[in-house]
């Protein structure tokens, strides 16, 4: 997923100032990632943990997730829906 202004429009930020912009989309990513790795490492033992930790290659993370934990695209989607709702309900505190 890109984060830039088509994402700020999504979610109602379009009036958002030019310099708060790339920070907060920073923090979106930032945010994104923390809760999608704690939803996916849920359910994993330490081994598979650190196997995945030991992938440095996105294309072999894809495939490892796609065979050890097969929902990932679900969680990954749901994720980001949520956050989008999250800013959506709080836009208005945002500008």
């Amino acid at each position: 997923m890109e984060f830039n202004d088509a994402f700020l429009a999504e979610v109602g930020l379009t009036a958002m100032p030019a310099e708060q912009k790339k920070d907060f989309l920073e923090y979106v990513q930032r945010e994104l990632e923390i809760r999608i790795g704690e939803r996916i490492s849920k359910g994993l033992t330490e081994v598979q943990l650190a196997e995945f930790d030991a992938i440095t290659d996105k294309l072999e993370a894809a495939k490892w997730l796609e065979k050890n934990r097969p929902d990932y695209r679900e969680i990954v989607t749901r994720t980001i829906q949520e956050i989008k709702d999250e800013i959506r309900a709080n836009s208005d505190k945002l500008l």
